[in-house]
C-alpha cells in the first residue's frame, strides 16, 4: 500500500497536467488581484471619475477597505469564491480518468488484485493534490498582491495555516468526488462538469431554490461550495468548524463508498 501511494504521488509531481493546473490557478489569481489593485488605486479612481464614470461613496469605501486588509483577509477575499474547488475537481478528474484510458489501472490491479488499495491510494493522492492547490492559491494570492503594489498587513502564520486547513478539507472532498465519477463513468466529462457547477455555486443555488419552493430546511448549507463561501476570518467559529469537518468527511465517505462499489462491481 505504501509503495502504491508513493508511486501515485511521484506520478502526480511528474505530470504536466498538475503544473498546468497550478499555472491556471496563478493566472486567475493574477487577473483577480489586478482588478482589485485597480479599484484600490486612488489615481485610477480619480481618472475614471474624470472620464465620466460614476464613482459612489461605496466604491471609495471599498478602496479604503482593501488598503486596510490583513494578509489573511486578502487571502480570504481571493479564495472564498470557491474556484479552487473547480481546479481540484478538474485536475483529479483528468488524472483518475487517465488511469482508465491509458491502461495503467489494469497493470496496477493485476499486480494488486485488491482494488480497494487503488481507491485508498487515489484518496490520499487527492489529499496531496488538493493541499498543493490550496497552498498554491495562498502563495499566489500574497505574491500577486505584492506585484500589483498592494501591501496587506502581515497576519500570524498560525492563523494562515489554520485557514488553509479548513479551506483544504472541502477541496479534498471534491477531489474524492472526482475519483468516484471517474470510476463510475470511466471518463472525465462528468467529473469536470460537476466540479465546475459545484465550485461555481450553481448546484447550491439550485438546491436553495428547491428547498425554498418546497419549504424545506436550508439543505444547501451542507454542500461543499457553501462550506467554502461561509468561512469567516480570522477563524471559523466552533460550530462552523464542526460543520466543515463533518460535511467534508461525510461527503468524502459517500464518494469513497461509491468508488469502492464502482471498482468492485465493474470490469476494469
Amino acid at each position: 500500500m505504501f509503495n502504491l501511494v508513493k508511486m501515485d504521488i511521484r506520478r502526480l509531481f511528474k505530470s504536466r497536467n498538475f503544473y498546468i493546473m497550478l499555472a491556471v490557478t496563478a493566472g486567475l489569481l493574477m487577473m483577480m488581484v489586478c482588478l482589485v489593485a485597480m479599484v484600490a488605486d486612488p489615481e485610477t479612481m480619480d481618472a475614471m471619475q474624470a472620464q465620466g464614470a460614476e464613482i459612489t461613496e461605496e466604491d471609495m469605501e471599498m478602496s479604503r477597505q482593501i488598503h486596510n486588509m490583513s494578509s489573511l483577509d486578502f487571502i480570504h477575499e481571493c479564495l472564498s469564491s470557491g474556484f479552487l474547488l473547480i481546479i481540484t475537481g478538474i485536475g483529479m478528474s483528468i488524472r483518475a480518468s487517465g488511469d482508465f484510458s491509458s491502461g495503467y489501472i489494469k497493470n496496477i490491479c493485476f499486480a494488486r488484485p485488491r482494488r480497494r488499495d487503488y481507491v485508498i491510494s487515489k484518496i490520499l493522492t487527492a489529499g496531496v493534490y488538493s493541499a498543493a492547490v490550496t497552498a498554491a492559491g495562498i502563495v499566489f494570492s500574497l505574491t500577486a498582491s505584492l506585484l500589483f503594489g498592494l501591501h496587506p498587513d502581515a497576519s500570524p502564520i498560525l492563523s494562515v495555516l489554520q485557514y488553509a486547513f479548513w479551506h483544504w478539507l472541502p477541496n479534498w472532498a471534491v477531489g474524492v468526488m472526482a475519483l468516484f465519477l471517474a470510476a463510475l463513468t470511466r471518463s472525465s466529462v462528468l467529473g469536470i462538469t460537476l466540479s465546475v457547477l459545484c465550485g461555481g455555486g450553481v448546484i447550491a443555488e439550485l438546491v436553495a431554490l428547491v428547498c425554498q419552493r418546497l419549504q424545506w430546511p436550508a439543505l444547501e448549507q451542507y454542500l461543499l461550495s457553501s462550506l467554502i463561501r461561509s468561512q469567516t476570518v480570522p477563524l471559523p467559529g466552533a460550530r462552523q468548524m464542526a460543520m466543515i469537518l463533518a460535511c467534508s468527511i461525510g461527503w468524502a465517505a459517500v464518494y469513497t463508498a461509491g468508488s469502492l462499489l464502482s471498482m468492485e462491481k465493474r470490469d476494469i
